[in-house]
């Protein structure tokens, strides 16, 4: 492993034709809004970071960490030059574990300033599939925080690839530098940002694995400037504002959009987890006028504010300095976000997001709106997610699990119609890193432009909002020749007094052994909160409820499980692959 350090990187006949098409050619680096943002408001704040210490027998004492755009703007001039006297320069890929912190903003903005390709992944996907994940991107540096550094070397990620190893918050007890290392032999002087072309690879995004195997999305510049227009002009957010940022990409945009990023003392990757004093003590200090979070997250402080209550069912904690909250990455329920709502302002909404990593945001919807929805909703309707942002085309097609070359108006589905959502629009990825059979699965030549397909089943509405209705490979097509769809049949169930949440699967039962015959099942969790009916009283209920809707008619197999298997980050996204085993296996005893 590299360990050395010169005071300039050294020129060669490749880095020469690299300077100078800089020069020649316009580009493009997420980068240059840091710059303006340091040029005209030099001493504005742009990262407030929040820490907790103190004893486990003494109360915690709330410390922050400052930048103002000028500081963050020179720290990361400083890092880049450094990485660049390290080895580390343009079009290497960097695998970057490290937790929310200053030192994570100057390292991913330095890394962007140089023209180094930053892999993020989130550590919540497991031993496992982290390996796999840096077995495809093979990484040439790995900078991390020790903790990522010890499980490096422990599960061999990146083994024969990595050259460059820099320790993030400690000594470099695995080899490589420390990161004040590399910022002792940084410059002082101004980094000339490389200006990269548009859909050139800016940066490898790896999907979660919630919902299939992780993959790397390839972002471009073109890509993230597509988002922070969105949040600009969609979203609403000016420069001067100040963020509460829960998770750690969107963080970066804050920045990049003249808001300061205010990160609170949480594991973003576990956000259920987090102290909703820590957050409202960030919100309240820095008078945040902006939140993003999560599903979880924002259970878990509506139930907060509620308790603040004492019991009541109207909130005592107030957040008036709030005047917008973006929750994305699962759909929030209607309940928690009302729950929510009572600590905001009078007209303050909860803007509900959908997309994905391969294409983020696509559409939005307030929680007024939403809650406007119920009845469709709990009537097997599926999940209103709203209109398409600006520059988002959104289509729906017939569902089918074979690639599609070439995109033609003909493949759109009528209005009402389910089908396999299909998006356009600059934000949108054009490729998985290293995958080329997932890429040609999931995206569709258009011209110049490509169409992903989302994986997700919906539909548009006479008003051209979109309604989502469960995963494509969520669906059950049973032996009845009926398709069933796991938003509209589940939510239908939910609306049981017992039940805390369903899940649809299909089960194999009796038939040719060559093509044994699938039907529809029902796994539920009950509320354990309330006294429970079970055995044929509660089978006749979901039965009653299952004959009344066209959705669901048909389904009279039912298991009730203890406790779902669901996804760290969001507490919301269901492990249906594993309770569809777990089904299997019951239906057998």
């Amino acid at each position: 492993m590299s360990a050395s350090l010169t005071a300039k990187p050294s020129s060669t006949a490749a880095d020469s034709v690299i300077n100078s098409d800089i020069h020649t050619r316009a580009g493009a680096n997420l980068c240059r809004h840091l710059i303006s943002a340091a040029s005209h408001s030099p001493e504005d704040l742009a990262v407030a970071v929040q820490t907790a210490s103190g004893s486990i027998f003494s109360a915690k004492t709330l410390q922050y960490q400052e930048l103002n755009f000028s500081e963050l703007n020179q720290q990361s001039d400083r890092l880049a030059h450094g990485l660049n006297a390290y080895g580390i320069r343009r079009g290497m890929k960097a695998v970057l574990m490290v937790t929310p912190s200053i030192d994570f903003f100057t390292l991913t903005f330095a890394l962007f300033k140089a023209g180094v390709v930053p892999i993020l992944v989130d550590p919540g996907m497991g031993v496992r599939n982290l390996k796999q994940c840096f077995i495809e991107s093979q990484p040439d540096a790995f900078i991390g925080i020790p903790k990522a550094h010890l499980a490096r070397k422990l599960f061999g990620w990146g083994k024969g690839s990595v050259k460059h190893l820099v320790t993030v918050g400690g000594r470099s007890l695995f080899g490589g530098v420390t990161l004040e290392t590399i910022a002792a032999h940084g410059s002082s002087e101004p980094y000339e940002m490389l200006m990269l072309a548009q859909d050139e690879m800016a940066a490898i995004l790896f999907t979660s694995g919630s919902t299939g195997t992780p993959k790397g999305v390839v972002y471009s510049h073109k890509m993230f400037e597509a988002q922070i227009s969105a949040l600009r002009d969609d979203y609403g957010i000016e420069p001067g504002e100040r963020d509460l940022a829960t998770f750690p990409l969107f963080s970066l945009f804050g920045p990049a959009l003249g808001m300061a990023s205010i990160i609170p003392e949480m594991d973003a990757s576990k956000p259920i987890t987090a102290n909703p004093e820590y957050l409202f003590a960030a919100i309240d200090k820095y008078q945040c006028s902006n939140m993003f979070v999560n599903p979880a997250l924002i259970e878990r402080l509506g139930q907060a504010g509620v308790q603040e209550g004492q019991g009541t069912g109207a909130s005592n904690h107030k957040l008036p300095s709030i005047k917008r909250v973006i929750s994305a990455g699962a759909p929030a329920t209607i309940s928690s976000i009302k729950h929510f709502s009572q600590m905001l302002s009078d007209g303050v909404e909860v803007l509900n997001s959908y997309g994905a990593t391969e294409s983020l945001p696509l559409s939005k919807m307030g929680s007024q709106a939403l809650f406007d929805t119920t009845a469709i909703t709990d009537n097997g309707g599926g999940i209103c997610v709203g209109d398409a942002i600006s520059g988002v085309d959104i289509a729906i097609i017939a569902i089918t699990e074979k690639p599609i070359g070439i995109w033609s108006d003909a493949l759109r589905l009528e209005s009402g119609k389910i089908g396999e959502i299909v998006v356009k629009g600059p934000m949108v990825s054009r490729s998985y890193y290293r995958r080329d059979s997932a890429t040609e699965q999931a995206k569709i030549k258009d011209g110049g432009m490509i169409r992903h397909r989302m994986g997700d089943l919906g539909y548009l509405d006479s008003e051209g909002k979109l309604w989502m209705c469960g995963r494509k490979a969520h669906r059950v097509d049973a032996a009845s020749g009926k398709r069933y769809f796991s938003i509209p049949c589940e939510r239908i169930f939910n609306t049981h007094p017992q039940i805390k949440r369903s899940a649809l699967v299909g089960v194999e039962v009796d038939g040719d052994a060559s093509s044994p015959e699938i039907v529809p099942l029902l796994c539920i969790e009950l509320d354990k909160s309330l006294p429970c009916s079970l055995g044929a009283s509660l089978y006749a209920e979901l039965i009653a409820i299952a004959e009344q809707h066209s959705q669901t008619l048909g389904i009279r197999r039912f298991l009730i499980h203890p406790e779902f298997p669901v996804d760290i980050r969001h507490n919301a996204k269901i492990f249906r692959e594993k309770l569809a085993v777990w089904a299997q296996n019951k239906h057998k005893e």
